[in-house]
């Protein structure tokens, strides 16, 4: 085993040192940039500016807001400005599909085309394991000799815009790519005048005499409040949030009475001239609205207030003191001001965000990124005369690639609902085969299969993976972006379905049915046999394969716990699945590692059927943890246990010889146990009742559900036949709803029973004190006051402890449905799955829950226990 063991380690360091080739290849994946470049006002000093500009010969340090370059040249002896150059992260915070910023630098000519494009720094992994950065080059080109106020679309020309190819198998990366070099470029190109900000027609405010106090303006939306915690920002240790801001719109009048009161929201009045607005900003928190910009050269470079594209900001001459909050119930607040917005452009009756700047630091890497936060504000019909204007909101990108492939879509959710139907129709199905004659279940399955490899794995790239675990791991606990995941829908799709059928019937309806690695491996298998190379073929021995099994979750874990030190790591270790090689890249682009890798697998699959799928892979690892508590398992009779049959024919070897238990980690769903389980020619307990009542004569009555033949019911010849009367069934005491509740919380909260009350008094107090402290380590773990990795520290303290605590005090699982009450004596793997699936889903529920219902507000003033973090 530690031969074994060793060998896989070899594995993964021969991959990894494979994707360190590819990595070199690509200079800009996760590549190290100077901390001064978010701060330096010299930004050419630490980036290629001329790249992107060549025409220029001196560049300015950065100015303005968002910041910017300009560029100078010599002409006819005279220094003229010639463009700009600026750094896509000083203005949009966009992630690609890693969650991260693309750095991107851009240069712009003094018309406002776009000279050159250069990616500084991404996080991209397919750029980095699989299609090549050249791919990337190209698409960028593409920009150059656009105008900044161009309108580009990824594919074929839009309506109102132009088309770019895009790189196939990165969709994601490239649409969010273009609404970076779009976005920055007219920020820019509006801030120097390139570009004319859009007029909107001005607002008319509807007379409103009822005075408003500050819950009635809240609940109203006529104040708004944007709030950015420590951890949004990438910080340990939590503690009160960073800004938590409430803002409104002190033009209005019902706004400016309550909060300025009538003799302030005169005087404000009679400051506003023709085009000025004004907003009004109340704030708590570790750090200030106004920036250290404001101390420097009197700007605020921490706010800011955007329309549609139209971007406004204010200097220290836009500021006026407010020193009260007249509306009654108003928080207290440690900081406060009124900005005037001076600009015919803006207008109140349309929506608009305000915007919170900061830098955000790569908790694995400590490099600092721009952050932007924002809230939308948008005047209550009912302050405006004849109401909101109607408007015409931009589709987000994830919603542009949904209608854009609508039909693939379409036929991609019949792929999956085909799948699933079928198997929910397997009773069906398996009744009318036979062991002989299978073939009710495989033109089915094979149907399934091909759909899968050919449309969903090479057509569509949709091939799940282990990184999409990881992602959804640090997701939920750093930050959490539903347009991460919707911009790939056929992912999102896929996850959807299998997360669903993994609590349905366990991780079988993925991997065995439609998995398109696995359904390729599978059809491998078969071909070779077909062919004449059946003589070659194996099964593992029982004894090697139950040890070989658990490899695949060491890489699991290992994965999981390297991507909380290094995701850029992990993802590079996560190479172990050939799925890019065999659909994203393709074999013949990639490196000899990982051809050789791939090569081996499929000679591998020729010898041994499914051999990746049962040994080495991280993906079905992870779907089979919570396949232990599936809600609908395949039937089984008394006599599987002493009966071997379908145990011996078994190809995922996942039925134990001794008690005929089919564990559900391990269980493709090919559905050949369930075939001989109806088959009275194969099954064994139904040969022999067949040739018992074939001897006697007596009929062969249709199998029922249970596997066995309909019982016959003999009537004696000389006796009328009488109706025997039926009795009601008589009722069953029934545990009522509140106590099957308390019952069932009991059960999955503590792990004690009454043995417990019977050690020792040391161990007793010393797990009830563990239950405290992780208990308060939640707590403050949830309100972000305690560090991510020391609190799935006490995560996995407490998890190791009731394992072995339910061991030795119930050692018992559900087998079934999570409702049910059928139990079944529980091995440690079961037990160890039971655990760490029933404590991550109750704290992420119990977190949703409160983050909802507003009560992590009140965990901030929860007390640190020393010890409890660093």
């Amino acid at each position: 085993m530690k031969s074994l063991l060793l060998r896989v380690l070899a594995l993964l360091l021969a991959l990894a040192a494979g994707a360190a080739a590819a990595a070199d290849a690509g200079a800009s994946y996760e590549a190290p940039l100077p901390a001064q470049l978010a701060t330096d006002p010299d930004l050419c000093a630490w980036v290629p500016c001329r790249q992107v500009l060549p025409q220029a010969e001196s560049f300015s340090p950065r100015k303005g807001r968002p910041p910017y370059v300009e560029a100078y040249a010599t002409r006819d002896g005279q220094r003229k400005l010639v463009g700009y150059v600026y750094l896509s992260t000083d203005i949009v915070d966009i992630p690609g599909y890693s969650g991260k910023p693309i750095v991107t630098l851009i240069g712009m000519d003094a018309r406002g085309v776009i000279t050159d494009v250069k990616v500084l720094r991404h996080s991209e992994p397919i750029l980095l394991l699989g299609i090549p950065e050249s791919a990337l080059a190209r698409f960028i080109h593409q920009y150059v000799g656009r105008f900044a106020g161009a309108h580009l679309e990824i594919g074929q020309a839009a309506e109102q815009g132009d088309g770019l190819d895009a790189i196939s198998g990165a969709t994601v990366t490239v649409i969010a790519e273009n609404q970076v070099i779009l976005r920055s470029a007219r920020e820019v190109a509006r801030q120097v005048g390139i570009l004319q900000p859009t007029v909107r027609p001005q607002a008319r405010f509807a007379l409103t005499e009822a005075a408003r106090d500050w819950q009635s303006l809240l609940d109203e939306g006529s104040i708004q409040r944007l709030t950015v915690q420590p951890r949004d920002l990438g910080r340990e240790g939590g503690g009160p949030p960073v800004i938590d801001l409430f803002f409104g719109d002190l033009s209005a009048p019902a706004v400016g009475r309550a909060v300025l009161g009538e003799a302030g929201f005169r005087d404000l009045r009679a400051r506003l001239q023709a085009g000025e607005h004004a907003i009004f900003l109340l704030a708590n928190g570790s750090e200030s609205f106004k920036g250290s910009g404001f101390v420097r050269g009197g700007i605020f470079d921490r706010v800011q207030v955007a329309q549609d594209d139209d971007t406004f900001t204010f200097r220290d001459v836009d500021y006026l003191n407010l020193y009260d909050v007249k509306a009654p119930g108003a928080p207290a607040f440690r900081e406060s001001g009124i900005f005037i917005l001076r600009s015919a452009a803006f207008s109140q009756a349309y929506p608009w965000k305000l915007k919170f700047l900061a830098n955000r630091v790569d908790r694995q890497t400590g490099t600092k990124t721009f952050a932007s936060f924002e809230q939308e504000y948008w005047l209550p019909a009912s302050q405006l005369e004849g109401g909101r204007p109607a408007i015409q909101r931009a589709a987000p990108a994830w919603l542009k690639i949904w209608q854009g492939r609508r039909l693939e879509i379409a036929l991609f959710a019949l792929l999956l609902a085909a799948g699933g139907t079928t198997y929910a129709l397997r009773d069906r199905l398996v009744r009318r085969a036979r062991r002989k004659d299978k073939r009710w279940v495989e033109v089915p399955k094979y149907a399934l299969w091909i759909a899968s490899i050919g449309f969903a794995g090479f057509f569509l790239k949709a091939q799940p993976s282990v990184t999409h675990v990881l992602t959804w791991f640090h997701e939920i606990l750093f930050r959490w972006e539903w347009s991460l995941f919707l911009s790939d829908p056929f992912i999102f799709l896929f996850w959807i379905f299998i997360i669903a059928s993994v609590f349905f019937w366990g991780r079988g309806m993925f991997c065995g049915w439609l998995c398109p690695y696995g359904a390729l491996s599978e059809l491998t298998h078969r071909i070779a046999r077909a062919v004449g190379l059946g003589r070659f073929q194996r099964k593992l021995p029982q004894w090697l394969h139950d040890r070989l099994k658990w490899v695949k979750y060491g890489v699991f874990v290992g994965l999981l716990a390297v991507s909380f030190y290094s995701m850029p790591l992990a993802e590079k270790l996560a190479e172990i699945e050939p799925f890019k090689t065999t659909f994203l890249v393709g074999v013949l682009n990639r490196s000899w590692p990982f051809i050789t890798f791939w090569g081996l697998l499929l000679a591998a699959a020729i010898v041994v059927e499914r051999p990746f799928c049962k040994y080495l892979c991280p993906l079905g690892a992870s779907l089979a943890i919570p396949s232990t508590f599936r809600w609908w398992g395949l039937k089984r009779k008394d006599e599987c246990g002493p009966c071997t049959a379908c145990a011996t024919g078994c190809h995922a070897q996942a039925i134990d010889h001794r008690s005929g238990r089919i564990d559900a980690r391990e269980c493709l769903l090919c559905l050949d146990c369930m075939v001989m389980y109806y088959d009275d020619h194969s099954c064994p307990p139904l040969v022999k009742e067949r040739k018992a009542r074939t001897s006697a004569g007596l009929q062969l009555t249709p199998i029922g559900a249970n596997g066995y033949y309909i019982p016959i019911r003999a009537v004696p010849d000389d006796r009328p036949v009488v109706a025997t009367p039926v009795l009601p069934p008589q009722p069953q005491p029934q545990q009522g709803l509140v106590r099957w509740l308390a019952s069932e919380v009991i059960d999955h909260l503590f792990p004690w029973n009454g043995q417990f009350l019977h050690q020792p008094l040391f161990f007793r107090a010393a797990g009830i004190g563990l239950a405290i402290l992780v208990t308060w380590a939640w707590l403050l773990g949830a309100a972000g006051r305690l560090g991510t990795g020391i609190l799935l520290g006490w995560w996995l303290a407490w998890s190791a402890y009731e394992l072995v605590t339910r061991m030795a005090c119930k050692p018992r699982v559900k087998e079934g449905p999570w409702w049910g009450r059928k139990l079944r004596p529980a091995s440690w793997p079961d037990m160890a799955a039971y655990v760490g699936m029933k404590n991550l889903l109750i704290g992420a529920a119990l977190f949703l829950a409160m983050q909802a219902g507003g009560a992590l507000h009140l965990l901030q003033g929860l007390p640190r226990i020393a010890g409890l973090h660093p």
